[in-house]
């Protein structure tokens, strides 16, 4: 009994849709009666010739009388056409289908009797070949036109074919009665051409409007996040050129990218699908939050964009404001309490950009910034930030060329041991002396090769001229070398470093490498493999700027490092005092436990030296002691040195 319910349901839902699209099948059907009045206006204009022809070669009132009356019933007809607007809404299927099939029945059946009435009288031969032939072939020829509504299409050909046979037949004449017949047999004939010009013009038009369908479901499904449902990059960029197509001179809209920070980490130690599950939650509350005729977009990764319409700059802001604060209200997953932050670029149109592509240039140079700045900041876009990328660009490329043509050079900074006055190691410091511009600070080319990847290159250039250098100083006299994240994370960089020391024939053991606190908290595995191959060989390790990032104990007690270098921040910053001071006697008391070298930068006096000496430190860094020279200068320093220890020897 289920089963049978469950069919007779399907049948029936089937039978719906059925009627549902063969509906909407008619009223395109019907709309094309209506599409070609001229024609119309043409056929019936051949067919009131003929009759009025007619009545002028046979001389009989009738043919006027029929004349006139198919005359009036075309004026009708094409006046109802032009009319009547088949694609308004107003206007039913059966309203038009219905004026249509009165017009043309009462055509086709005048035109019939005409023809017949003719052939009855039996008067004149000429009037009627002329008429059945014209009543024959209109016929034919509507019953084609119309075959997209069939019962039209029969109707008409019967109305006017039928009358003719029956006065064929009337006559008793074999002539007349073979012609008779021969009409007969033409009316299931152009049944079956119709019909098959109905189902294929149905079916046509039914696989079409699928078609059209399916595209439109595509199209949504390719505008469309998988994930979170909002728009994706192509919808972006669609709703974008729409709406700047409808902006006028008053119009103002703000486009705000928002950038979670560190969401790798929550992928990395919570799996994607809690990712994605963060993902949502950021993407609702995005649409929560967003103005009425936004448009909130995933861009991308963990990349969101909100562009929507703003009445002022502070609009902006407030706007700007409440999307942080949602974003960074705790997510609670599986029980758990998940806290993300971000960080925002904005851009205003009509103030940083009158079309879409310049005003993602901003809103991104704004995140830029935003990153830079700390992350977890709003960041409006400004000028100044386009001629910052200007000068970054500039250097960028004038850095690799520096490379090519060896416009660096590496000074060395001597580390004292601060018992004895002799020069343990050497810091090797990249210098650029521009053709053209002088002398570049650190500062100012550094950040920018580490924002563009041009750092590996030039750290490996660093490493590889202080190797070649140092192989040529004493034996007790080791070389230090900066290294950055990137250099360390990228592909073959324990290999790249093993090289330079095998081409330059330096003993690993005289190579310390420094590295900062933030180097562990981005990528621990890449880090940890990185100094555990170097180690194995006996390149030693130094914790650079100790203090002044993400201070941990457990770096030192997970990695083999040999010395701490206490940031200058604690030696002659505006700080020093007391705590800083306590600070590096507690450092150095570490060290000291731990077997390491303690040394202190920015040493400038001698009453810096002093304190950091009395707090522990066994080293020293700074201008007391020596600026950064050139290898030849930091070879004569060691040189002066040995002389004065074999005078002190000889005496």
């Amino acid at each position: 009994m289920t089963s049978a319910l469950s069919r007779l349901r399907g049948r029936f839902d089937k039978r719906q849709s059925s009627d549902q699209l063969s509906e909407r099948v008619r009223r395109l059907l019907v709309t094309t009666l209506y599409a070609q009045p001229s024609s119309l206006a043409i056929g019936a204009l051949c067919i009131i010739c003929a009759a009025s022809v007619s009545a002028w070669i046979a001389d009989m009132p009738e043919l006027y009388v029929a004349a006139a009356v198919l005359t009036v019933i075309a004026t009708a007809r094409v006046a109802a056409a032009l009319a009547l607007d088949a694609e308004a809404e107003g206007n039913s299927t059966a309203t038009l289908e219905l004026v249509y099939e009165i017009g043309a029945f009462s055509f086709a059946l005048a035109l019939g009797c005409t023809a017949a009435f003719v052939i009855i009288d039996g008067s004149s031969t000429q009037v009627e070949v002329l008429m059945v032939c014209n009543a024959v072939g209109y016929g034919i020829g509507v019953s084609a036109r119309n075959a997209g509504r069939l019962t039209i299409a029969m109707g008409q050909l019967c109305l006017t074919c039928v009358p003719i046979a029956i006065a064929c037949f009337w006559t008793a004449k074999p002539g007349f009665i073979t012609l008779g017949v021969t009409i007969l047999l033409l009316i299931p004939a152009m049944i079956s051409i119709c019909g098959n010009i109905f189902t294929v013009l149905r079916d046509s038009i039914a696989s079409a409007e699928t078609s059209a369908r399916l595209a439109d479901k595509m199209q949504v499904l390719a505008r469309t996040d998988v994930v979170t449902g909002l728009a994706n990059r192509a919808g972006l960029n669609h709703a974008m050129v729409e709406t700047m197509m409808g902006v006028d001179e008053k119009s103002r809209l703000a486009l705000i990218w928002v950038d979670l920070d560190r969401f790798k980490e929550v992928n990395d130690l919570l799996g994607h699908p809690v990712g994605d599950r963060v993902l949502n939650g950021v993407a609702k509350r995005l649409r929560e939050v967003s103005p009425e005729g936004s448009t909130v977009a995933r861009f991308g990764g963990d990349e969101f964009i909100i562009f929507c319409p703003i009445n002022n700059r502070q609009d902006a802001e407030r706007l700007a404001s409440e999307i942080h604060a949602e974003i960074m209200r705790p997510f609670r997953i599986d029980g758990e309490r998940l806290e993300v932050r971000a960080s925002l670029g904005v851009s205003l149109l009509p103030e940083n950009g009158n079309d879409a592509d310049t005003l993602m240039q901003s809103a991104d140079l704004a995140l830029y910034h935003a990153k830079v700045g700390g992350r977890s900041r709003t960041c409006f876009y400004d000028s100044s930030m386009s001629r910052d990328l200007a000068r970054r660009r500039e250097i960028e490329d004038e850095l690799r060329a520096a490379i090519q043509r060896d416009e660096l050079s590496i000074y060395f900074q001597p580390i004292v041991d601060l018992e004895t006055g002799r020069i343990k190691t050497f810091e090797a410091l990249v210098r650029w002396f521009h053709p053209h511009k002088g002398e570049l600070r650190p500062d100012e080319f550094i950040p920018v090769a580490e924002e563009t990847g041009v750092i590996v290159t030039l750290g490996n250039w660093i490493t590889a001229q202080a190797a070649r250098v140092a192989a040529t100083w004493p034996d007790d006299v080791t070389v230090a070398v900066n290294l950055s994240p990137l250099q360390i994370r990228a592909p073959g960089a324990a290999l790249g470093i093993k090289s330079a020391l095998r081409e330059a024939g330096l003993d690993p053991r005289r190579l310390e490498l420094e590295v900062t606190e933030s180097l562990f908290i981005e990528d621990n595995h890449a880090t940890a493999a990185f100094i555990e191959e170097l180690s194995d060989i006996g390149v030693r390790f130094a914790l650079d700027d100790f203090g002044t990032g993400y201070s941990s104990l457990g770096y030192i007690n997970t990695f083999p490092f040999s010395k701490i270098k206490v940031d200058r921040s604690f030696v002659s910053g505006a700080q020093v005092g007391r705590k800083s001071d306590a600070i590096i006697r507690a450092v150095a008391e570490m060290g000291t436990t731990l077997g390491m070298d303690i040394v202190a930068e920015g040493l400038e006096t001698i009453d810096q030296v002093q304190v950091v000496r009395d707090a522990g430190c066994n080293l020293g860094q700074g201008y007391y002691f020596s600026r950064a020279v050139p290898d030849y200068l930091a070879a004569m320093l060691l040189a002066q040195e040995r002389e004065q220890d074999g005078r002190r020897a000889s005496a």
